[in-house]
């Protein structure tokens, strides 16, 4: 049998040393060791998101986030909660469109419990009809609330305008017409087929023992057929090579939901660069200066300036083989064609002109300040190692980052501007509006 191999990633001034193991099943364990602090944090990273559903689908891989909490054969829903509880540690997971992530974090004397447990829910969760009756109860009264938060679901209104049927632009809770059919047995094949050693990475930070890690969680998988050392090793699953194909995002394209809303929520943007794009770090600096922060242009010329807007911003989200950039704005509905198109004229003076010197030079401290303030938890520490490996063919060290940063240059960022925010946008709107109320001035 293959032997486990282990090897040192970084030994990083700014963070601890990473070491990353991989076990003859392909699972992948890394941690990084910062004696300093005495919190840890523990987590399991799985390449399995929403993109990768079939539409009758829509939905299992948060259903199964919900429900591995219900019970393991070793504990109930009950003593999961109480167990991290009693020792003053928090656990939680969440679900996105490429990867799922179950972790905990406590102090680093309770490092075993934290693996214990969150290993249990992966390699013997016992999935029982009446848990599954009751999550989809959870879960229909989770949609339901998102539908009242309408600065949320202006989100995925405009996933729908910018990817169309694809994957990409379905919610990742799914929705009522495909929970409320969902049956144990598809949930549990999806588990069984999904939940494999080659497509979960663990991760932990904190003061700790790399070997006691790896020891751990071997121990904890073996009590699984699918998980344990000896389990065949399968193809390692790609990230974002989900059911869909390449996303052909839209431009042009305009979403309207209408609803008696006291303030209309719009998002305007396109089509950005995926994640393994070199570039990223430049548009990272272009967004920062945009609409990133207090001193972005869109919050100055919008809110400050004009008292327009209480929120408006961009962002950027990067899949494995797409991106978006956006422009969120709330505001009075009277007002939106203003902002709609003071955002556009400024947009479209950046991809013209570019950003001053001094702009990229403030982007460039924003982007690197969050990265090394990002470092100050074990959370954020693990979270780095996890979707580091899950996510990126090669994970850069932080120094490694903060270079690449520092290398941006004003022509990069003028370049990248002029992709970006030069060409035309989709538009999604939520507020007391008809469809054909920016259709025909889009």
């Amino acid at each position: 049998m293959t032997r486990a191999h282990t090897r040192t990633l970084a030994d990083d001034p700014l963070g601890g040393t990473v070491r990353r193991t991989v076990l003859p099943s392909g699972l992948r364990i890394l941690t990084e060791a910062v004696p300093a602090m005495r919190s840890v944090s523990f987590g399991v990273w799985v390449a399995v998101g929403s993109r990768d559903e079939v539409p009758a689908l829509s939905g299992v891989s948060h259903f199964l986030e919900h429900l591995l909490f219900k019970g393991t054969r070793r504990r109930s829903a009950l003593d999961i909660s109480a167990a991290i509880e009693a020792v003053g540690g928090e656990t939680n997971a969440f679900t996105t469109k490429e990867y799922t992530c179950y972790y905990a974090r406590m102090l680093d004397a309770d490092l075993p419990l934290a693996i214990d447990v969150i290993c249990d829910l992966i390699a013997d969760s016992v999935m029982a009809d009446a848990d599954v009756e009751t999550e989809r109860g959870v879960i229909l009264e989770e949609i339901a609330m998102h539908d009242d938060e309408p600065d949320e679901e202006v989100h995925d209104v405009f996933a729908t305008a910018l990817f169309g049927g694809h994957p990409l632009a379905r919610m990742i809770s799914g929705t009522v017409e495909t929970i409320s059919p969902m049956s144990r047995r598809q949930i549990k094949s999806y588990f069984h087929k999904r939940y494999q050693p080659p497509s979960i990475v663990v991760a932990a930070a904190g003061n700790l023992d790399h070997g006691q890690v790896v020891r751990l969680v071997k121990d904890t998988f073996a009590r699984s057929d699918r998980l344990a050392d000896g389990a065949a090793a399968e193809a390692r699953r790609v990230v974002g090579a989900g059911a869909g194909g390449v996303p052909r995002p839209r431009t042009g394209a305009v979403r309207v939901r209408g609803k008696d809303t006291e303030q209309a929520h719009l998002v305007l943007g396109g089509p950005s660069l995926s994640r393994e794009d070199d570039r990223r770090f430049a548009l990272g600096v272009l967004n920062n200066v945009v609409g990133g922060g207090m001193s972005s242009r869109l919050f100055q010329e919008i809110r400050e300036k004009r008292g327009l807007a209480y929120s408006i911003y961009s962002y950027v989200t990067q899949y494995a083989d797409s991106g978006v950039f956006g422009v969120y704005a709330g505001c009075a509905p009277g007002k939106v064609d203003e902002v709609l198109s003071l955002t556009r004229e400024e947009l479209g003076r950046v991809a013209a002109q570019g950003l001053r010197d001094e702009e990229v030079a403030r982007g460039k401290g924003m982007l690197k300040g969050s990265i090394v303030l990002g470092l100050e938890d074990t959370g954020s520490r693990m979270s780095r190692l996890g979707k580091g490996e899950l996510l990126y063919q090669d994970m850069l060290g932080v120094d490694e980052i903060l270079e690449r940063v520092d290398a941006v240059t004003p022509d990069e960022v003028r370049t990248i501007a002029a992709e970006v925010l030069g060409g035309p946008m989709s538009l999604a709107v939520i507020g007391p509006f008809a469809e054909d109320d920016f259709t025909s001035r889009f």
